[in-house]
């Protein structure tokens, strides 16, 4: 049973936890379990070395980006705080990851256990503490981020997780880093945390990523394909299937958060993270077949104007061309994506899908309307 230590005092929690988790390699897990159709083999575990011993607190860490983030702060010896609202455990066993890796992950991470919104928490328990760094990923608006700030005045880096979402729709391709924002976009409240960031003269770094995915994706992505090519569906795509987007994996995410790390750099810069190569949507439905060894996928090409979805959403992306150059991540800090996009579509299908563990149930609603189908109902 893994040995849990908590210090409390008045609402602040410390605990390092231990259950179990361990190394998120794909190669390892492919090793241990059979699948029933062959799958493309996933690239080995990464490992990046980030720089001096810090003190990090990650607002946030116990669902996706987190997960393989703190796991390599911890690896490089930094003592990591999560600030969480304490609903979800703090650490879990990931699949193919060893029971003494995740036990000496799950010794060593702290919890601090509070609600951001609770500002003045926030700035008396942070005080309390002096972090050194702050890994932001959960952080929406401005004035979650102003407190944080106000207690850590001697912070030397606050490194933020904004979203491609912020550019303003253009004609023009990829989206740089320069490129104009939409101060109306549903992601304002990144653009306004960046730019106070920069007005309280913080030593601060933003990553950008487009669509995120990976093992444990909690948002639609590569898992809506799976449920219908599991289920041997057609796959219902908006207009011509020809809209261009990218993808990047979780863990070359982490490893862009790892080295930005104490990075001159990556000093008062913002960074678009995501996969080198740009993909139509046809493409990420075959691309997922491949990945996860299913035949080759029957594409339904609909116009979403001749249908009411109601509250539901037929597709998980936007129906636009939407993808940003990665090139200043690669020149500026030598980043260079591990995963291309099917491999890293295999890593999420073998570690996760592939076992079960997927984060919802199928709904294919919006596919039997689009389909001309009655719901059968149980």
């Amino acid at each position: 049973m893994a040995r849990m230590v908590a210090l409390q005092q008045n609402q602040l929690s410390f605990s390092p936890l231990a259950s179990s988790l361990s190394d998120f390699s794909g190669t390892r897990l492919h090793s241990q379990i059979q699948l029933k159709r062959k799958a493309w083999q996933p690239k080995a575990g990464f490992y990046v070395s980030a720089s001096s011993t810090k003190k990090i607190l990650i607002m946030g860490g116990t669902r996706f980006i987190g997960v393989f983030m703190s796991r390599l702060l911890v690896k490089e010896g930094h003592q990591v705080t999560l600030f969480t609202r304490g609903k979800a455990p703090i650490a879990q066993q990931l699949p193919g990851e060893s029971d003494s890796d995740f036990a000496d992950f799950s010794s060593k991470i702290l919890h601090l256990k509070g609600d951001r919104q609770d500002f003045e928490f926030v700035k008396s328990s942070l005080a309390a503490e002096r972090f050194d760094v702050v890994y932001d990923i959960n952080g929406r608006e401005a004035v979650e981020v102003e407190p944080i700030i106000t207690a850590l005045p001697n912070l030397e880096q606050y490194i933020y997780c904004s979203s491609a979402g912020v550019y303003l729709k253009s004609d023009l391709l990829p989206h740089s880093e320069e490129d104009a924002v939409d101060p109306k976009s549903r992601h304002k409240g990144k653009l306004e945390t960046e730019s106070l960031l920069e007005a309280k003269g913080v030593n601060w770094t933003s990553i950008r990523p487009v669509y995120i995915y990976g093992p444990l994706n909690y948002n639609p992505v590569e898992e809506w394909f799976f449920h219908r090519l599991k289920a041997g569906r057609p796959i219902p795509i908006p207009n011509s299937g020809m809209q261009i987007t990218q993808l990047g994996h979780v863990k070359d995410l982490a490893k862009a958060f790892i080295t930005v790390l104490g990075n001159d750099k990556a000093s008062r810069e913002v960074f678009n993270i995501s996969g080198s190569k740009y993909v139509t949507f046809d493409g990420l439905a075959r691309a997922c077949a491949k990945a996860g060894g299913f035949p080759a996928p029957e594409i339904i090409h609909y116009n979403p104007k001749e249908f009411d979805f109601g509250k539901k959403k037929a597709f998980p992306f936007r129906d636009q061309h939407f993808f940003a150059s990665v090139d200043k991540a690669k020149h500026v800090l030598g980043l260079e994506p591990e995963f291309g996009l099917v491999e890293g579509l295999a890593d999420s299908y073998n570690l996760d899908f592939g076992r079960g563990t997927y984060r919802k149930e199928a709904d294919f609603t919006t596919d039997d309307i689009i389909l001309g189908k009655s719901l059968v109902t149980a």
